[in-house]
């Protein structure tokens, strides 16, 4: 079974992309046949800045390697370095109806939000559909807002299938329930566009402070805190220190646990979490060329299946 991941260098990751996205995918190296990319192409509808691109794809590669991804059991690449996907794109453009596109939910919500519209923006979901197809991908892992984009690519393989003979795999989606929704600083869901994140590899003074000043209610020490497990520090130690939050929750709970010492121990449990990977990204970060061996290496075993793919897809279309 082959699981393929997409992975968009957006920017500095944080705790939200790590719990939400990171860990899962990288877990599923133990289960079975992963491929992961940089989707440096898909970057293109947001990123405008060469250097930025760059910046971010080189400390994405460096972000996942450190966290567990292993090159040895898993095949890693950057997207814009296998060219077979944009001529993908193209064949499967060409059989993709309108009004699929138009129906894309990414698209209505980001034009909606003043995002200016372009080819790329719209014609995105076919792009990520040879994103997958290429590989002859069986399982995409997703959560319940990204399962349009799995359906869209389904009907598009079929559609080309239907036109030209079965020729694509038709994957499925890995819907996970239980991913984790990681509250930021603020309450809300922790993203970069709100700014409340907490970031993966800040150094200990900036974590520290980001930490500390979590803004808590006037309740002092001593009073019991009925509402506990709505605690922004105590949903956060949930998923760095599951082993002892339940017991942070009871002390708050309870009385006499002040919100200093509760997020002094935020701290101190989110810190040691990732002491590994950041000894880990060290030891890379100290060898420049590591990453692009890694990178090349996972091109040519990328390239090898997308060029037997592409070249099923000639022949059927009369391409060849």
């Amino acid at each position: 079974m082959r699981t393929l991941t997409g992975i968009t260098p957006s920017g500095t990751l944080h705790l939200g992309n790590y719990f939400g996205a990171m860990r899962p995918a990288i877990e599923a190296q133990t289960r079975g046949e992963c491929f992961y990319f940089i989707a440096d192409y898909h970057s293109m509808t947001a990123v405008f800045g060469p250097e930025e691109r760059r910046k971010n794809g080189r400390g994405i590669a460096l972000d996942w390697l450190a966290c567990g991804l292993d090159p040895a059991r898993s095949v890693f690449w950057r997207q814009s370095d296998v060219p077979e996907v944009c001529e993908l794109t193209w064949i499967l453009g060409s059989v993709t109806p309108m009004g699929l596109l138009e129906r894309a939910h990414s698209y209505k919500d980001k034009t909606a939000k003043g995002i200016s519209p372009n080819f790329g923006l719209f014609a995105y979901p076919v792009l990520m559909a040879a994103d997958i197809l290429l590989y002859d991908t069986n399982v995409v892992p997703v959560g319940q807002d990204q399962k349009q984009h799995l359906e869209m690519t389904r009907d598009i393989a079929i559609k080309f299938n239907q036109t030209y003979g079965e020729t694509l795999v038709v994957p499925e989606p890995e819907i996970r329930e239980d991913v984790a929704v990681v509250p930021g600083l603020d309450g809300q869901k922790m993203s970069k566009s709100y700014g409340n994140t907490i970031e993966l590899f800040c150094d200990e003074k900036a974590l520290k402070k980001r930490i500390m000043g979590i803004v808590m209610d006037s309740r002092s020490p001593a009073e019991p805190k009925p509402d506990a497990d709505r605690n922004l520090a105590i949903q956060i130690l949930k998923l760095v220190a599951p082993a002892q939050a339940s017991d942070y929750e009871a002390r708050l709970r309870a009385g006499g646990l002040g919100y200093g010492d509760l997020k002094k121990a935020l701290f101190e449990h989110t810190w040691n979490f990732f002491a590994a990977a950041r000894t880990r990204r060290a030891e890379i970060a100290a060898d420049p060329g590591y990453i692009d061996r890694v990178l090349k290496d996972g091109t040519e075993r990328a390239r090898a299946v997308a060029s037997s793919v592409l070249g099923r897809v000639r022949r059927a279309a009369g391409l060849d």
